[in-house]
């Protein structure tokens, strides 16, 4: 995985003492967290990031970018452990075809032809370790229709 400075800069102030009372809210901050990391990480490398949580009838984009090859729908996933997988495998079947309804109304609302088009769906998963330390990796056109895996 990726070590990336801007990362680790969001997550050092991390409290590490959570209780159990607050895993929700603790879960929330987390999130938020991974997106603001995950965005400043896709401006450093050259992504015009268009939107952050944008909604639709469909659902919800965590981040909507463009690069010189396209549109990219990134679903950020933040965890605190690998107890429960990596948090790419987080990202199933049925929020993949979230992604593509949300690209197919993105595109549509705002006039976009999908054939002059190229659209990407991509993961950014982050893995934030011990004192803080967090690892991001960046997948890539991670899934859809034309996909490399």
């Amino acid at each position: 995985m990726e070590k990336a400075n801007t990362v680790n800069h969001v997550f050092g102030a991390t409290d590490e003492a959570k209780s159990e009372s607050s895993s929700s809210s603790h879960n929330i901050e987390l999130g938020k967290r991974g997106e603001d990391a995950a965005a400043a990480y896709l401006s450093q490398r050259g992504y015009n990031v268009l939107a952050r949580n944008w909604r639709c009838p469909a659902g919800e984009a965590d981040i909507v970018a463009a690069d010189e090859n396209g549109l990219h729908f990134i679903e950020v996933k933040t965890r605190m452990s690998e107890r429960r997988g990596f948090p790419a495998e987080a990202v199933d079947e049925k929020k993949r075809q979230k992604y593509e309804r949300m690209a197919e109304i993105y595109l549509c609302d705002r006039g976009i032809d999908e054939d002059e088009c190229d659209v990407y769906f991509d993961i950014i998963s982050i893995l934030v370790g011990d004192n803080n330390r967090a690892f991001l990796r960046f997948h890539k056109n991670a899934f859809g229709r034309e996909c490399e895996h």
